[in-house]
């Protein structure tokens, strides 16, 4: 079960946490980005695979994952003689720390909406009763 904004706010949390926090990424994910992050250039699957010791199939989907969430970005390379492959890499992260906040902004835009409507459907009445869906 997730933990409640207030335990969250309490918590010593460092800021790889934002990566679980705002598009719920898994350790792998996190530790696929880190292998893309410290690489000297772009990866394929299978060296992304090597370097976080797991089996293709699992760092693909970690990978598609990062895809997903915008953290790295995918390019396709063709052989001359036919054929291609992928590689990726990590997207800057000046780009991603404004998608983030872009993402917290709206959050905080709709909590906000959410504290507005609970206040009027919860407003105490003159009469000292509470109204319930304006009634």
């Amino acid at each position: 079960m997730a933990d409640s904004m207030a335990e969250q706010l309490q918590q010593d949390m460092q800021c790889e946490g934002l990566l679980e926090c705002i598009h719920g990424l898994k350790q792998l994910d996190k530790d696929c980005y880190r292998a893309m992050v410290e690489s000297d250039g772009p990866l394929t699957i299978d060296e992304v695979a090597e370097r976080v010791d797991r089996e293709r199939s699992t760092a693909y989907r970690a990978i598609q994952r990062l895809l997903q969430s915008g953290f790295i970005q995918k390019e396709q390379i063709n052989y001359d003689q036919g054929g291609y492959y992928h590689v990726y890499y990590p997207t800057d992260p000046s780009q991603i720390a404004n998608d983030m906040q872009r993402m917290l902004n709206d959050w905080y835009a709709k909590m906000g909406q959410l504290i507005h409507e609970f206040e009027d459907k919860y407003q105490q009445v003159d009469d000292g009763t509470v109204a319930v869906d304006g009634r």
